[in-house]
């Protein structure tokens, strides 16, 4: 596929992995024999039940963590080696810093990170997301907390976003202008997303493109447009219970995902293992600091 340019001039960057397996310092098994080809400006679901590997997949492809060489490319370059640029991942994990936990205001937080300067950026995502600027990091909710990081994490712009179940905490309105400020992003500048959420609310005309991911596998990925009959086969089920089309899809992969998988621990399904289970613990060699 030939790359697409933005009307920036610039180069939307293509994200590609080719037979990738991991294996965290324990042994145990994180992702096993994943292959993708995300196409540059995509805008990506990653679709899976908790452990999948989701987690696992974005700190490798943000260059956290270090994949075997070869198997993972994003812009032609290796996250991890060679110290890629405008490479953006936002997880559940900030809220827990010690340092926005004291008390320290919200202006000063984003003119850390450049707000003097993009200052359009700054106002325009303290407006979508309903930021006070009044607000002290110590006084307020995690919620509030989880608004100022993706306002802090989006106000450069990037290239490359890994958002990892980073809008649970927003209300309906506010991940709608959001998820519609993501969308104009990858239309307007070069820059491609890959999402990881269980919140399809508002998402049916949002991805380009989805990946579903179940016991460190990818078991399907494609365009949208791949998934269109198979959505069209839910209308009358969608019709019944209100889902949207893809949420009648994504909920029949996780019955199918289940039903693979057997119950946790052990059991029918066999391995009774999560794959994200050492997420979020730091420490391990091969793993870069955030």
């Amino acid at each position: 596929m030939a790359p697409y340019r933005q009307n920036d001039g610039g180069l939307a960057p293509s994200i590609t992995v080719n037979n990738l397996s991991y294996a965290f310092p324990d042994g145990s098994t994180g992702l096993q024999g994943l292959t993708l080809n995300l196409p540059p400006a995509s805008r990506t679901l990653l679709i899976g039940a908790n452990g999948a590997g989701k987690t696992t997949l974005l700190r490798l492809l943000s260059g956290k963590r270090m994949a075997p060489s070869g198997s993972v490319s994003v812009a032609g370059l290796d996250p991890f080696t060679d110290g890629l640029e405008g490479v953006t991942y936002l997880g559940l994990e900030w809220v827990l810093n010690p340092i926005v936990r004291t008390d320290i205001d919200v202006p000063t937080l984003l003119a850390s990170v450049g707000g003097d300067y993009y200052t359009d950026r700054r106002d325009e995502l303290v407006e979508i997301l309903d930021v006070d600027l009044g607000w002290r990091m110590h006084a307020v909710s995690d919620g509030e907390r989880r608004r100022v990081q993706l306002a802090m994490g989006l106000l450069r712009p990037w290239r490359i976003l890994l958002l990892d179940e980073i809008t649970v905490d927003l209300d309906l309105l506010s991940r709608h202008n959001f998820l519609q400020f993501l969308k104009r992003e990858t239309e307007t500048r070069a820059c491609t997303i890959v999402y990881a959420t269980h919140i399809l609310d508002n998402l049916a005309q949002w991805p380009s493109h989805l990946v579903h991911m179940s016991l460190g596998r990818v078991k399907k990925w494609g365009s949208i447009e791949d998934f269109s009959e198979v959505q069209d086969g839910q209308a009358s089920r969608e019709r019944a219970n209100g889902n949207s089309q893809l949420g009648q899809l994504v909920l029949e992969w996780l019955r199918e995902d289940l039903e693979e998988r057997g119950p946790r621990g052990g059991g029918r399904g066999g391995q009774g293992k999560t794959y994200e289970n050492h997420e979020g613990k730091g420490g391990y060699g091969n793993e870069k600091s955030a």
